[in-house]
């Protein structure tokens, strides 16, 4: 199983908790890799909540191509994050020649563009420049948003961690929502696009378990919005389910779990919206999910939820303390960083809700 968590907080903190919070589930590493995604910046992002931020892995021509494009696209870099490193021949890592968190200022033709225009604009970017790097197997770009950087890498998520200085508080690196994998998917290829999370358009998802139902997902989706691509995961229609729901239809999030996993038809026929649940159910059929699995998702406001399987075959929790939320996959791992909690006020996702946390960490619990 993957292992996964999500911290949300009202102050910003380090991303070395959520290192903490998936070391006691290591049982669950096989090395396959490590990928976060930060949302919400602080530290030395803080002054540029309104300006996007490239994220992105990469040769030098590759980082070479990225800065000719974006410049002929009228970006101007307004800041550059060099991470350090710290290479040892004894960890287990893969890494690229170069890491790029870049912030820019929108090209002038844009200042008062309307908002919808620049989310295009930054997913067309995004996607021009990961085709060329895919085609010339130069680089990964993660995500090219506001107040958002992904890290994707493959190895030891220890080694990982102490190669990119994680561990050590000292980095200026902070949020106040982190997402975190500390492992791939085992049906398919190991490569860094298919490590969760997945971002889109200021949505997240992170999954742990499996899609059976992935070919006729793909099928459907992969026709139906542009930014709809990789597939390296069958876990990433989780994610395109819960843009396609909420941004392009922007139904209420209740329905998301209601495309995953719909009710019976004849539990549909005894409510009240029978007509709405019963459309759904035959519109979007082939959007349903199927196998065990558990999903974390983010939305472009902050607010966070959880979803399960029918089954309810994977496991996760949810544990709150003063100013933070913490969701994750096992309660080791909360146990490590947050013991003091209430342990009674824990929930254990059923197979019938949908829990929500919002930016004042308020939880609430959906029925289906």
């Amino acid at each position: 199983m993957c292992r996964i968590g999500a911290i949300k907080s009202t102050e910003y903190i380090h991303p070395s908790l959520t290192l903490k919070l998936m070391r006691s589930q290591q049982k669950g590493h096989d090395n396959s890799g490590f990928a976060i995604v930060m949302q919400d910046l602080g530290g030395i992002f803080e002054n540029y909540k309104n300006l996007p931020i490239l994220s992105m892995a990469c040769s030098d021509s590759g980082m070479k191509y990225a800065e000719d494009l974006l410049h002929k696209k009228g970006f101007t870099r307004t800041f550059q994050y060099n991470m350090e490193v710290f290479p040892d021949e004894n960890l287990d890592i893969n890494p690229m020649p170069h890491y790029v968190f870049e912030v820019f200022q929108y090209p002038k033709n844009y200042k008062d563009a309307a908002r919808e225009e620049k989310e295009n604009l930054l997913l067309d970017t995004r996607l021009e420049l990961r085709k060329y790097l895919e085609e010339n197997e130069e680089g990964f770009v993660y995500s090219f948003w506001e107040d958002v950087i992904s890290l994707k890498e493959i190895g030891n998520p220890n080694d990982i961690g102490k190669y990119f200085n994680l561990w050590s508080e000292e980095t200026n690196l902070k949020a106040k929502i982190l997402t975190v994998q500390c492992r791939q998917n085992t049906n398919y290829d190991i490569v860094r696009y298919a490590a969760h999370p997945f971002f889109l358009q200021g949505y997240t998802t992170l999954t742990n378990g499996e899609n059976t139902f992935y070919e006729k997902n793909k099928l459907a989706q992969e026709k139906t919005f542009k930014g709809y691509i990789g597939f390296e995961s069958d876990s990433q229609c989780f994610l395109y389910t819960l843009h396609y729901i909420h941004k392009i239809l922007k139904w209420p999030i209740k329905y998301y779990k209601h495309v995953l996993t719909p009710l019976p038809f004849e539990e549909i026929n005894k409510r009240n919206d029978k007509n709405v649940l019963s459309k759904i159910k035959t519109s979007l059929s082939n959007w349903e999910i199927n196998g065990p699995n558990t999903t974390i998702g983010v939305l472009p406001d902050g607010t966070m939820l959880n979803v399960a399987d029918s089954k309810k075959l994977r496991p996760t929790v949810i544990c709150k303390k003063d100013n933070m939320v913490i969701i994750t996959s096992e309660i080791c791992g909360v146990n490590e960083i947050m013991p003091e909690r209430n342990i009674e006020e824990d929930i254990y996702t059923t197979e019938r809700e949908t829990v929500i946390i919002d930016n004042n960490l308020n939880i609430q619990r959906i029925p289906q």
